[in-house]
C-alpha cells in the first residue's frame, strides 16, 4: 500500500488566517446587532436557536485557530469548506432574523468576493452558487421580524425585495467573474516577478561563491608551494632520523594532495564551462551515484526502490548534478544514517527521486528559506551546500522540495526533466 503523500512545508495558511479573523469580526458584529435588536427594538426572535447558530460558528472559529497551529497545509478543498460553512451559518442566521427582508442580507457578497479572489474558478462559482441558493431560499422561507418589513406571507413578493434579489444575483456574478480574473492575473504576474527576482539573486550568490572559491584556490597555491619548499629543506636537515622522515614524508604527501585537488578543481571548472550535459539512463545513473556515495558514507543503511513500469527514462546529467544529489544524500545521512529510503519514479515529463530519512525533520520557520539563501539545518553548517544543490538542479530545469513526512523525518523530492520518452 502506497504511503500517503506528505504535506509540503512551503504552502502558507495566510488566507485561512484572514478568513478566520474576518469570521470572528463578522459574527461579533452580528451578536451585537442581535442584542441591540432584542433589547432596544424589541425583536421577536427565537433566541435559543439564534444563540445555537452563533455558538456553532464560534466553535468553528475556535477549531480553525487550533487547526492553524498544526503543521498541515491548507488545500483549496478545505478553504472551500470553510467558505461554504460561512454561507450555511449566514443562511441559518438570516432564516431566524427576517430572511431576505434583513438589511444585512447583502453580506452574502463578502464570502463570494473572498472566494473569487483566492480560489480556483470552479470553487469560486460553487461559493457564488451557494450564496444564490441561500438568498433564493430566504425569499420564501424565514421567521419574519415585523420591524424589518411586511411579511411575504401577507403581501407576496414586493418589488423592493425582488429588486434586492436581482441586484445580488448580478453583483455575485460580476464579482466572481471579474475579481477572479483580476486576482488570477495578479497572482501570475507576482509569481513571474518572484521567480525572476529569485533567479537573479541566486545567480548573484552562485557567482559570488564561485568567485570566492576561485580566489581562495589561487591564494592557497602560494602557501602550499612554500610548505613544499620548507619540507624539502626539513628532509635534508632530518638526516637519518626514521620517525622524523616518515612524518615529513606524510606532510609532503598531504601538501601534494592539496595541490592536486586544487588543480583538479580548476580543470573541472574549465571543462564544465565548455562541455555539454550527458544523457544517461536515470536508473543506472542513480545507482552509480549511490555506490560512490556509499564509499564516502559506509555507516549508512538504505533501501532503493525503482518504479515497476515499462521503459526506462533518460536524463541529462553532469558531475555537478551528481555532487548535488550526493549533498542531499549526505543531508539525509547526517539526520539519521539508518534506513534511508531512496525511490525512483517517473512520468511522461519528469523523473522524480525521493530521499526519505528518519531524522527530526525540518523546522517550519526555516523551511521556506532552504535552498534560497545560505540557511542550514545543521548547527555548524553554512547552508552553502544546500543552496548550491538547489541552484544546480534548477539549472537543469528541475526542482527540490522538502517535506515533513507524516510518519516522521524529512522527505526530499528531486524532480528532473526527461530527455526522452522511453528506451
Amino acid at each position: 500500500m502506497q504511503a500517503p503523500l506528505p504535506l509540503p512545508l512551503s504552502t502558507p495558511n495566510r488566507n485561512l488566517v484572514r478568513l478566520t479573523i474576518v469570521r470572528g469580526i463578522t459574527w461579533t458584529g452580528f451578536l451585537i446587532g442581535v442584542v441591540i435588536g432584542i433589547a432596544v427594538l424589541d425583536f421577536a426572535l427565537d433566541i435559543p436557536a439564534v444563540i445555537a447558530v452563533m455558538t456553532g460558528m464560534s466553535l468553528i472559529n475556535i477549531t480553525t485557530w487550533w487547526r492553524l497551529g498544526r503543521p498541515w497545509t491548507v488545500t483549496h478543498g478545505e478553504y472551500l469548506t470553510h467558505l461554504l460553512a460561512d454561507m450555511a451559518g449566514l443562511t441559518l442566521l438570516f432564516y431566524l432574523i427576517g430572511g431576505s427582508t434583513n438589511p444585512f442580507i447583502g453580506y452574502y457578497l463578502v464570502p463570494v468576493t473572498i472566494a473569487a479572489a483566492t480560489l480556483p474558478w470552479r470553487h469560486a462559482w460553487m461559493v457564488a452558487s451557494a450564496g444564490m441558493a441561500g438568498y433564493s431560499f430566504l425569499m420564501f422561507f424565514y421567521h419574519p421580524v415585523p420591524q424589518l418589513g411586511i411579511p411575504h406571507a401577507e403581501t407576496g413578493l414586493n418589488l423592493h425585495t425582488l429588486g434586492m434579489w436581482l441586484n445580488f444575483a448580478l453583483s455575485a456574478g460580476l464579482v466572481t467573474f471579474f475579481i477572479y480574473k483580476m486576482a488570477h492575473a495578479l497572482r501570475n504576474r507576482e509569481q513571474s516577478l518572484s521567480r525572476t527576482r529569485e533567479s537573479a539573486l541566486r545567480n548573484e550568490q552562485v557567482l559570488a561563491v564561485a568567485t570566492q572559491a576561485a580566489g581562495t584556490a589561487h591564494e592557497l597555491g602560494t602557501p602550499l608551494s612554500t610548505m613544499a619548499v620548507l619540507l624539502s629543506e626539513m628532509r635534508e636537515d632530518a638526516g637519518d632520523d626514521p620517525q622524523l622522515n616518515r612524518d615529513i614524508e606524510l606532510l609532503r604527501e598531504q601538501v601534494d594532495t592539496c595541490k592536486s585537488r586544487l588543480r583538479h578543481l580548476v580543470d573541472n571548472a574549465d571543462r564544465r564551462r565548455m562541455a555539454e550535459a550527458e544523457v544517461r539512463n536515470a536508473r543506472e545513473w542513480l545507482e552509480s551515484v549511490i555506490q560512490r556515495w556509499l564509499v564516502l558514507r559506509p555507516d549508512v543503511t538504505y533501501r532503493l526502490s525503482i518504479a515497476e513500469r515499462r521503459g526506462q527514462p533518460r536524463i541529462a546529467v553532469d558531475t555537478t548534478l551528481e555532487q548535488a544529489l550526493t549533498n542531499l544524500l549526505n543531508n539525509a545521512a547526517d539526520a539519521n544514517p539508518d534506513d534511508i529510503v531512496i525511490q525512483l519514479d517517473w512520468n511522461p515529463d519528469e523523473v522524480i527521486i525521493d530521499i526519505r530519512d528518519h531524522g527530526p525533520g525540518v523546522a517550519l520557520d526555516i523551511a521556506d528559506q532552504l535552498g534560497e539563501t545560505f540557511v542550514s539545518t545543521k548547527s555548524k553548517g553554512l547552508g552553502i551546500g544546500l543552496f548550491l544543490t538547489h541552484a544546480t538542479i534548477n539549472r537543469f530545469g528541475g526542482g527540490v522540495s522538502l517535506y515533513n513526512h507524516p510518519e516522521g523525518g524529512t522527505l526530499t523530492e528531486v524532480s528532473l526533466p526527461r530527455s526522452d520518452t522511453t528506451v
